[in-house]
């Protein structure tokens, strides 16, 4: 809720808005995509996949990607990089225990200067999402504690055709405005594609475009796109491992 005070402890209203998610919203999301036959990449929480597992578990039935999204859901800009890196560690070994591997795909979204290289130094992972300063994948040197440098793979991510948006101000209002700035964001990217690759990501977030007056502009992007041929919608482990085998370090 934009605007909205902060308060110590659990205020049981906010609760409620999260609760919204395993009760209706994420099975209308999932319904969606399975009954379309699309794959997603979902960035899982840890604390929250164990409170969770059912969810978790329909995820990969379905046979998405869920990628890491950290332990907890806290900003990490001024957090001690001995913490930051024991919650890096954490967070996959709950995934791990959670979904029965490791995950290859890690976003933290409230990153500090650290984080890129606490991931790859931890190792496991094929790509990170924490940059939005790109339509395409791209390769990186990271240097690490030890002086050494090593190739990292970077899909960047979205915050603008992003749900988020429902939830900031001069954001989206209507499912109408959702729909048209996907609809258009897909339209120019689609166009430039006879020229150069690209890659369009949209963000999610079930408690948000759950709602169904809000759904609905996700129904009808989805309906635009399938008039296309030339698309290929997939996980995000699915684009790094493609961008490796054509773009190699």
């Amino acid at each position: 809720i934009s605007g909205a005070a902060a308060y110590p402890a659990r205020h049981m209203s906010m609760d409620s808005i999260y609760e919204y998610v395993t009760r209706v919203c994420a099975s209308r999301i999932l319904g969606e995509f399975e009954q379309r036959g699309l794959p997603l990449t979902v960035f899982g929480v840890a604390m929250a996949m164990q409170r969770n597992p059912e969810l978790v578990r329909a995820c990969l039935e379905l046979g998405h990607e869920i990628a890491s999204h950290g332990l907890r859901w806290i900003h990490y800009q001024d957090v001690d990089e001995a913490v930051e890196r024991e919650h890096i560690a954490e967070a996959v070994r709950i995934h791990a225990a959670l979904t029965g591997s490791a995950p290859l795909g890690w976003y933290t979204g409230r990153d500090s200067p650290n984080t890129r290289r606490l991931v790859v130094e931890h190792g496991g992972f094929e790509y990170d999402s924490d940059y939005y300063g790109d339509e395409l994948p791209f390769w990186t040197r990271v240097a690490l504690a030890d002086g050494s440098e090593r190739n990292h793979l970077v899909v960047p991510y979205t915050l603008d055709a992003n749900d988020m948006r429902f939830a900031s101000p001069q954001g989206f209002n209507t499912a109408d405005h959702f729909f048209h700035y996907l609809r258009d964001s897909f339209d120019v990217l689609y166009a430039e594609g006879e020229r150069t690759p690209r890659m369009m990501s949209i963000g999610m977030h079930a408690r948000l475009l759950g709602r169904p007056g809000r759904f609905a502009g996700l129904q009808r992007f989805l309906d635009h796109v399938a008039r296309f041929d030339r698309v290929w919608i997939c996980r995000r482990i699915d684009i790094a491992r493609h961008w490796k085998q054509r773009h190699p370090a």
